[in-house]
């Protein structure tokens, strides 16, 4: 089975920044896209970010870029998500997502084209 295992997340005031990691089993890590969304209170989940198998394309929801660096380290089967000047609307759940199907492209910007198992590490911006 596929488990993702999020975490890295807290308080933080705004401004201020964060790490996030995922722990990836249960598949290939390597030779799947993978990204991060977001939940914040009472909202639907979002879409983040998106990362090719290899790690050399990237893409990010226009809310988040220049202030958010993902990246990924295959000999360890990890995702990270590197959080820079935040706000408090950043604050919500954060789940790592694995892209349903195979394919490097077109690299996913939604919520559909992942699965996002696992309950996701809490990213509270607030002074």
């Amino acid at each position: 089975d596929v488990q993702l295992q999020a975490s890295g997340g807290g308080l933080v005031q705004p401004g201020g920044s964060l790490r996030l990691s995922c722990a990836a089993s249960g598949f290939i890590f390597r030779s799947n896209v993978m990204g991060w969304v977001r939940q914040a209170p009472g909202k639907d989940v979002e879409w983040v970010s998106s990362i090719t198998d290899g790690g050399s394309h990237k893409d990010y929801a226009d809310s988040v870029k220049g202030r958010f660096t993902i990246s990924r380290d295959n000999t360890k089967n990890t995702l990270y998500l590197q959080m820079t000047s935040l706000e408090p609307e950043d604050t919500a759940v954060y789940y790592c997502a694995k892209k349903r199907d195979a394919r490097n492209w077109p690299l996913p910007r939604g919520v559909s084209a992942f699965t996002y198992p696992g309950q996701g590490t809490l990213v509270t911006v607030s002074s």
